[in-house]
C-alpha cells in the first residue's frame, strides 16, 4: 500500500529545526501544512528560541513567496528562521557564481605602486615586484617571481590559496589572515611554494606546491576549468 508523501517533514537537530518541504506540491499545500504542523507545539513561555533551518529541494521561490514562509515562522513566537536553502538558483545567481569561479590569466608585470585586482582564479603570468600588488576574491597563481604583496580570498575564503614559481614576497594575506616573508637566506627566496590556511592553527602556512592538492584536493577543479575553457 502506497504511503502519501508527506509535504513538511521536521527533523530536530542541535541547532534547532530543519523543515525539508516537498517540492512536487503546490505552495498553497506548503504553507497550509506548514501552519498546521507547527500550531501549538512551539508555545511553551519557558521554552528558548528555536532556530528553523528550511530545506526547499528543487523548489524556487521569489521573495515574495519566502516572505510569506517566514510570516507562518512568525505567528510562532519561538521560532525564528535561520536559513532558507534551495538546489535552484536563477540565470542571474548562475552567472554570479560562474564569474566568481572563472580563472583569469593575465600576461603582465606588476610594478611598485601598481594593484591588480580580479574577481574569481588570477593566473599571473608574470612577475609582481616588490611595491606591487595583486588581489583576487578566489586563488592566486604566479608563473613568475612574487616579490610583491599577494592577497587571495579578499571576500573572507580562508580556502583559498597562494600559488608562486618562485616566493618571497613583501606580504602574503589569505581572508582577513595575515603572513610575512618566511625567514629564507636574505638573497634566496624559494621555488614553487604555495601559501594556505591551516584550519587547526588558523594561520598561513608556506609549503612545497607538490602538497597543495593534498590540502586542497578540491583544486582539481580549476585544471578542468582551464582546460574546458
Amino acid at each position: 500500500m502506497s504511503t502519501k508523501k508527506q509535504v513538511v517533514t521536521i527533523k530536530g537537530t542541535k541547532d534547532g529545526l530543519t523543515l525539508h518541504i516537498d517540492d512536487t506540491c503546490s505552495f498553497h499545500d506548503v504553507l497550509f501544512e506548514l501552519d498546521r504542523k507547527i500550531s501549538g507545539n512551539y508555545v511553551d513561555e519557558d521554552q528558548p528560541m528555536i532556530t528553523v533551518n528550511i530545506q526547499l529541494g528543487n523548489r524556487y521561490l521569489d521573495e515574495d513567496q519566502k516572505e510569506e514562509l517566514r510570516e507562518v515562522i512568525r505567528r510562532h513566537n519561538k521560532l525564528v528562521i535561520d536559513e532558507i536553502h534551495s538546489n535552484v538558483i536563477t540565470k542571474d545567481e548562475a552567472h554570479e557564481w560562474e564569474v566568481d569561479r572563472a580563472v583569469n590569466p593575465i600576461f603582465k608585470v606588476i610594478r611598485s605602486g601598481q594593484v591588480l585586482e580580479v574577481r574569481g582564479d588570477l593566473l599571473l603570468v608574470g612577475d609582481v615586484n616588490p611595491g606591487g600588488k595583486i588581489v583576487a576574491t578566489g586563488n592566486i597563481y604566479v608563473m613568475g617571481n612574487l616579490r610583491g604583496i599577494a592577497h587571495a580570498g579578499v571576500n573572507g575564503n580562508t580556502k583559498a590559496v597562494i600559488a608562486a614559481s618562485y616566493m618571497k614576497p613583501n606580504q602574503l594575506r589569505i581572508a582577513d589572515l595575515l603572513s610575512r616573508s618566511p625567514d629564507y637566506d636574505e638573497a634566496e627566496g624559494a621555488y614553487m611554494e604555495c601559501g594556505y590556511v591551516d584550519d587547526k592553527e588558523e594561520k598561513i602556512i608556506i609549503d612545497r606546491l607538490q602538497l597543495l592538492t593534498q590540502k586542497r584536493p578540491e583544486l582539481a577543479g580549476v585544471e578542468r576549468s582551464m582546460l574546458n575553457g
